[in-house]
């Protein structure tokens, strides 16, 4: 079992370390397009070498161009939607700290909050909007926090704002994680005093993870208050993880 545990570290420490050179040598050379061709590509590779399989359920149409909200269960969350559906990302500035992933992140695009930081906030604010105009897709999981599976904590609705300026469509993403039997997988929760590398040992020591991702429909922002935008894609996400399991 040790040596097991070992190759698999190893392996995806050799991942890592190739998304560092990609991300420091192409990223800064290539297209957008191309960029989200290697994330998808990386980010599947990643999940693979965990033994994460990644399934998008029967859902609404994925939009190209929207503010894209869904809940927030493990560090495994960004890189199961960038499987799928390449975002640039909001997201704490805890994650920006995690060993190898955190750089790759912010290579990546993913764009970091400290908490409490109002200024800091605002300054964020106009570049979603910005980029929303043109034309990409952005991410964020608006609990602001990890919860456990099953669960959705309230949306913050502070940056649904963006999508109200931007003049886009907010579309709510649903993301649970199961084991062989459908239930939700104990291995993948992340909350409490878990750290990150707890977390990536107990994965990579654990049962095989299905991750599924519900593209539910989107919500039109045009006209709309960012409460009510923020409780709509809150309650729809619910719906979606009540009626999955």
């Amino acid at each position: 079992m040790k040596i097991r545990l070992a190759l698999r570290l190893a392996r995806v420490v050799v991942h890592l370390v190739a998304g560092l050179a990609t991300s420091a040598l192409a990223f800064p050379l290539v297209s957008l397009r191309t960029r989200e061709r290697l994330t998808r590509r990386w980010s599947r590779k990643l999940l693979g070498l965990c033994r994460v399989s990644v399934e998008q359920t029967s859902g609404a149409p994925v939009l190209e161009h929207a503010l894209i909200v869904a809940n927030h269960v493990s560090w495994l969350d960004i890189f199961v939607i960038n499987a799928l559906h390449p975002c640039r990302f909001v997201a704490k500035a805890e994650i920006r700290s995690w060993p190898v992933l955190g750089w790759l992140a912010a290579a990546a695009g993913t764009v970091f909050i400290a908490r409490g930081n109002r200024r800091e906030l605002r300054h964020i604010f106009k570049g979603l909007v910005t980029v929303l105009q043109e034309g990409q897709r952005v991410a964020l999981f608006p609990e602001g926090t990890t919860a456990q599976q099953g669960q959705v904590l309230p949306f913050h609705a502070n940056l649904f704002e963006a999508a109200v300026d931007a003049r886009v469509a907010v579309q709510p993403y649903a993301l649970s994680y199961v084991d062989a039997a459908g239930a939700f997988h104990p291995s993948v929760d992340y909350v409490g005093e878990t750290t990150f590398v707890d977390s990536l040992f107990t994965i990579l020591q654990g049962p095989p993870v299905a991750a599924r991702l519900q593209c539910l429909a989107p919500i039109d922002a045009a006209g709309a208050h960012r409460r009510e935008l923020a409780q709509a894609a809150q309650d729809a996400v619910a719906a979606a993880l009540r009626s999955d399991m």
